[in-house]
């Protein structure tokens, strides 16, 4: 599952606002606020998944932890 960091990655690597990336998940911008910040006030997994599945409709893909730490990148675009 993709942690806060790599939310905020994304986000930024895709170019969108908040409120568009909380529309295409079909959450309220103060939701996705707390997803980014990674705070004290958890954030259903449920809801990390739908906004990880909105970033990757955007193109980004979630790299998971393989001992150089979790990232994000944007897919290859087919040719």
């Amino acid at each position: 599952m993709a942690d806060y960091f790599q939310l905020r990655a994304a986000r930024a690597l895709t170019g969108l606002s908040q409120a568009e990336v909380a529309e295409a998940a079909g959450i309220s911008i103060p939701t996705l606020k707390r997803a980014e910040a990674g705070g004290p006030i958890k954030v259903a997994e449920e809801t990390i998944a739908a906004i990880a599945t909105a970033l990757e409709k955007a193109g980004v893909e979630f790299i998971p932890e393989n001992g150089g730490g979790a990232g994000v990148r944007m897919k290859k675009r087919k040719r």
